[in-house]
């Protein structure tokens, strides 16, 4: 047990706790900083590029927490977890029992698994959020010879994609896959893909993913074995497709608008599992993947509550503050309470957690500064770059249509196993994007929605491959 006092204190290891380590150490090195994290690994962002002016791509790497130290002279590393804050004396107390007093602080705890039913009772039904998560479905597909995958998110869909050798029945309450980033066209575009597969489109694909892939060589120290490591960056899941079954055959089935009623395990079965489903249907499995998304991780005290989002996050202002002063919030562990921009819109991705960390560093700074600080440019436009089933994706705006109703329209573009290029407009102007494959055109797309340029004139030329519509743009 130890007492401490620190200027900035930031709660959380993950990608949101270090890039608002990372920031502050750049904005105000001399003060005194101290971190939280209940794992001797961190996540950080590394080998970040731009496409555009918010368009960003990076690579998420795991690192041991002392190397921050590196980048920042003054900064207190406790391996532990949040217990209680007191913010009328500003002191943090942590499960070990560590008492820290503070001026402002940011909490970036991240977000839970959103398990499904039973998973407490069964240690077969796996929710894959964390490092330790990902270990403990490696050794079961070692071995297993069928598995439910429960979920329609980019972990789901990574899953399905990579793993190899393995039977697999895919559960989604959607009538396509992949609902969270993309539309049904785009479902059919990857799912055409996966049929089509052959050794020189895979190898083609891995050309141009030049990405970072998660090692896990070190040795995970968690001080709370209830308390999982940070979130999974967007790579976690290549080092999967090297982990194969050699004696099944790959096998998928996909089962729309249903959900998960029950899961059992049973004894007097080929499989240990049976699985049942709301439409009457039972599965016999070895394991169940529950990818059902998160949850905000408010799982400490306060002798003042916050108040919260409709997600049970805590709501933030443009600055990333709390309803309580001096505490801040940022990542899957905050709710977005400002009036938006029109093309942005909150999804609790690992962009956006590193977006609302940046921004809640340059608040606390001006804070302790006595500064005025505005609100970032990257939150005018909604923007994620990811990978799904071996393409690059970029999202952009409201690139589903959302809170447009039906009052626009769509442009589409697509070439088997190539590329899918999706533009929403409303009134002749571009409203979001879904851009698959390698489009080049993540730029041109960005300016057009910030500048809501009228583009009736061109019609449907705007996709017509055989101009080059970017020269009217420049």
């Amino acid at each position: 047990m130890s007492n401490l006092k620190v200027s900035y204190l930031v709660v959380g290891g993950g990608i949101a706790g270090v890039t608002c380590v990372e920031t502050l150490a750049i904005l105000h090195p001399e003060e005194t900083l101290a971190i939280i994290t209940a794992s001797s690994l961190v996540k950080n962002v590394t080998n970040v590029s731009f496409y555009a002016k918010t368009i960003v791509k990076f690579d998420v790497s795991e690192t041991e927490a002392n190397s921050l130290l590196k980048i920042h002279p003054n900064l207190n590393i406790i391996y532990d977890s949040l217990k209680h804050i007191n913010t009328m004396q500003k002191l943090v107390t942590t499960d070990g029992g560590n008492i820290i007093e503070y001026n402002v602080i940011c909490i970036c705890t991240g977000g839970i698994p959103r398990l499904i039913s039973d998973s407490n009772k069964c240690n077969r039904i796996l929710g894959i959020r964390d490092t330790d998560s990902v270990k403990e479905f490696e050794e079961k597909l070692k071995t297993g010879r069928r598995m439910v995958i429960v979920g329609n998110g980019g972990i789901a869909s990574e899953i399905v994609y990579a793993t190899k050798g393995i039977q697999k029945v895919w559960v989604i309450r959607d009538d396509y896959i992949s609902a969270t980033f993309i539309d049904p066209g785009a479902a059919e575009f990857f799912q055409n893909t996966m049929k089509n597969r052959s050794p020189e489109v895979e190898k083609n694909k891995h050309t141009i993913l030049r990405r970072h892939v998660f090692t896990e060589e070190d040795t995970v120290v968690a001080i709370n074995k209830n308390i999982k490591s940070a979130a999974l960056g967007p790579d976690w899941y290549r080092k999967l497709e090297s982990v194969k079954n050699e004696n099944g055959e790959q096998e998928l089935e996909i089962i729309y608008k249903v959900e998960v009623e029950s899961v059992q395990e049973v004894d007097n079965n080929e499989y240990c599992l049976e699985v049942k489903l709301t439409n009457g249907r039972t599965i016999s499995c070895d394991f169940v993947i529950s990818a059902t998304g998160v949850e905000p991780a408010v799982n400490f005290t306060f002798d003042k509550e916050p108040k919260r989002g409709n997600d049970g996050g805590l709501a933030v202002n443009e600055n990333q503050e709390t309803t309580v002063k001096d505490v801040f919030a940022a990542g899957d562990v905050a709710f977005a309470a400002w009036p938006y921009a029109p093309h942005w819109f909150q999804l609790r991705l690992w962009t956006q957690a590193r977006q609302m960390a940046g921004m809640a560093a340059k608040a606390m700074h001006a804070r302790i500064t006595n500064e005025d600080v505005l609100q970032d440019f990257c939150f005018e436009l909604f923007t994620h770059c990811t990978t799904l089933f071996g393409y690059r994706v970029v999202l952009l705006g409201k690139y589903n249509g959302q809170g447009l109703g039906n009052d626009y329209e769509i442009l589409l573009r697509t070439t088997p196993n190539v590329e899918y290029i999706k533009f929403v407009l409303q009134n002749g102007r571009l409203q979001g994007a879904i851009l698959i494959g390698e489009t080049n055109l993540e730029e041109m797309c960005e300016n057009l929605i910030l500048d809501q340029i009228d583009l009736t004139p061109f019609g449907d030329d705007i996709l017509n491959p055989d101009i080059d519509i970017d020269d009217y743009f420049d």
